[in-house]
């Protein structure tokens, strides 16, 4: 296993950001891994993330964007697409021999999207979005979903059932209509919070997560 703290430049102008390299000797797959809107790559959400991935054999590339790096206010759509790019040029360079994936949880998962729409990004095979942020809590929409339809690459949504930002009766049919792969999560929220008493199935919803994402990457180069 390859721990490394690495740094790259997001922007020009908004200088250098950090990132964190977690490689399993058995990695199949290089996943550049975005964070939540309002946290950090080191959030314990994403480290959970990354760390069941480790274990089935996918490699991740967190990464901060300029502002969770700063302790800013959010930058804006352009530079945030442009640090994915520069993310995912970083990633390959630390690990060149690994088929890419690029995503992340919730916002950095709908940049990583629109990213793609715009153009595509360079030698990434899929998308990983945990929990895409459909539409805002209490304002159930689609309009988050329209430039889906111009990512060229498959797509995979792992969504809670109890997700307040992605309503699965709307998820459901604008997945469908994309033809992209959906995961449902039982009783997880946008959080991956679980109602153990009601849950189907005792396995960790996070260790869930990574062998979905272990059997769908496997599926993308077999």
């Amino acid at each position: 296993m390859i721990e490394k703290e690495l740094r790259f430049l997001a922007t020009p102008e908004k200088g250098e950001v950090s990132a964190l390299l977690i490689r399993p000797d058995n990695a199949t797959h290089l996943l550049v891994l975005g964070h939540g809107a309002s946290t950090n790559m080191r959030h314990p959400t994403l480290r959970s993330i990354a760390e069941q991935l480790a274990e089935v054999g996918i490699a991740t590339f967190r990464y901060n964007f300029p502002y969770s790096e700063h302790g800013k206010g959010r930058d804006g759509q352009a530079v945030c697409t442009q640090t994915i790019r520069s993310a995912i040029e970083a990633a390959q360079e630390a690990v060149p021999n690994l088929p890419l994936l690029a995503g992340g949880h919730s916002f950095s998962g709908r940049m990583t999207s629109t990213a793609a729409s715009e153009s595509p990004l360079e030698g990434v095979a899929g998308l990983v979005f945990f929990s895409f942020p459909l539409h805002l809590a209490g304002k159930p929409d689609t309009k988050r979903a329209d430039h889906l339809a111009d990512v060229s690459v498959p797509m995979l949504f792992l969504s809670g059932t109890r997700d307040e930002l992605a309503g699965m009766n709307l998820l459901k049919p604008v997945v469908k209509k994309l033809g992209a792969t959906l995961h449902e999560l039982d009783t997880a929220d946008h959080g991956y919070k679980v109602l153990k008493k009601t849950r189907t199935g005792n396995e960790d919803v996070f260790v869930e997560m990574a062998r979905v994402v272990r059997d769908w990457s496997a599926s993308l180069t077999s």
